[in-house]
């Protein structure tokens, strides 16, 4: 089966996306598909080219026997809504014109961001081959969510085309069961849709003892690790976490923020201006980092911003730090809530609730019994979410199209 999969980000992007998209195909190469992935040069989150890429009209790579195909877009920082769009819509263009020269049976378009499903929608019209949606993110409901857009005419616009291209697409595979429901709820078939959770790469993230030589290089020797691993975006609520971190009378509690994004700059002005002792900010790492940088964190922080759009969501960190056996502290609502607390892997606290968070982390830090407790659940858990299985249920699901 020969499998044309369209997405923004790619490795050596780290994004949860591109991770997710990366391990899928490589498990689908070793189940004997040719994958190819047209994706652009690698430029998340700083809308800056990565060092050895280009971003010109066409460049090929083999990856893990993955063909990557890089297309030409306009490149611009995770940041503005306008120049966002002309990002987004510009590799939805270019994505469809070099995606009309590959051979296929199948065409997987993964959201976010939104135009990519348009390139897959376009494809499988011309092509005749079906195609999947691969829904990571209900757009453009999302960013209203964080008042980057309001309701109106061009919110309107885009949502009815968001509904004519899950009409359209023969299979969509949402990463939350709350997405199946909200799609149910707006008349999109329920034969059609089928919930493929995240994961986490085993093979990647499993237990390990902390990295001394890394605790001690960052001077946070003897310190209780809050630790948060991502993208520093306006949903991920972490000037919160700041103002919590200026109110706690913990000492030995140290935030460590890692990643980049649009607020990060912001983020950093906020801690100076409140004088904050003890947050570290660092720069993105590399994939292959990542464990050794998890392994440090005695809690994983997983915040987004209190809203009812964010309690469909089901956040990738859940997975990859129950993986490492790091107890999550959650401020999340709804479908994620219920996996953390179900599985026992972590404790959650009302969204931007200040006096809870506080609760909720010294809870986790001061007793011995419970923070044992969420240690060992996570290994069940991540084997439950093991991200290789969940490929072979994504891949037996599309060969159903195939045949």
């Amino acid at each position: 089966m020969k499998i044309l999969f369209i997405t923004d980000n790619f490795p050596p992007e780290v994004n949860a996306p591109a991770t997710r998209t990366y391990g899928f195909c490589k498990q689908w190469v070793e189940m004997g598909a040719e994958v190819t992935v047209i994706t652009c040069a690698p430029n998340f989150p700083r809308g800056k080219v990565y060092d050895g890429y280009t971003n010109r009209l066409l460049q090929k790579e083999k990856v893990d026997g993955i063909e990557v195909i890089r297309v030409w877009s306009y490149i611009n920082a995770n940041e503005g809504f306008i120049k966002r769009t002309l990002d987004y819509l510009s590799f939805a263009f270019s994505s469809f014109w070099v995606g009309l020269f590959k051979e296929t049976d199948v065409i997987i378009a993964t959201s976010p961001q939104f135009f990519t499903t348009w390139s897959g929608c376009a494809l499988s019209v011309i092509k005749r081959k079906p195609w999947v949606f691969e829904l990571r993110d209900l757009w453009p409901e999302s960013i209203k969510a964080v008042g980057a857009l309001k309701e109106g005419f061009i919110y309107n616009t885009l949502e009815n085309i968001e509904l004519f291209l899950y009409r359209n697409a023969d299979l969509i595979v949402p990463n939350s069961p709350a997405f199946k429901q909200n799609l149910i709820h707006r008349g999109i078939k329920e034969k059609k849709i089928k919930v493929i959770l995240n994961g986490a790469n085993l093979e990647l993230f499993s237990p390990q003892e902390k990295d001394q030589g890394l605790i001690s290089q960052l001077g946070l020797k003897g310190k209780f690790i809050a630790g948060y691993l991502g993208t520093h975006g306006l949903a991920h609520n972490l000037d919160f976490i700041l103002n919590c971190a200026a109110s706690l009378d913990d000492p030995n509690i140290e935030f460590l923020f890692i990643g980049d994004g649009a607020e990060k700059e912001n983020l950093k002005a906020q801690a100076r201006r409140l004088s904050l002792d003890n947050v570290t900010f660092l720069d993105p790492i590399p994939k292959d980092q990542v464990p050794a940088y998890l392994s440090i964190f005695d809690v994983a922080l997983v915040p987004l911003k209190k809203s009812d759009t964010f309690k469909t969501v089901i956040p990738s960190k859940i997975f990859e730090s129950a993986a490492m056996q790091k107890p999550i502290l959650l401020g999340v609502e709804g479908q994620a809530k219920e996996l953390v607390e179900n599985y026992g892997i972590g404790l959650s606290y009302e969204p931007e609730n200040k006096k809870d968070f506080l609760v909720q982390l010294k809870k986790i830090k001061k007793s011995g019994d419970l923070y044992s407790k969420l240690v060992a659940n996570g290994k069940p858990f991540a084997e439950e979410f093991s991200r290789n299985g969940l490929a072979e249920e994504m891949y037996r699901i599309i060969k159903i199209l195939y045949n």
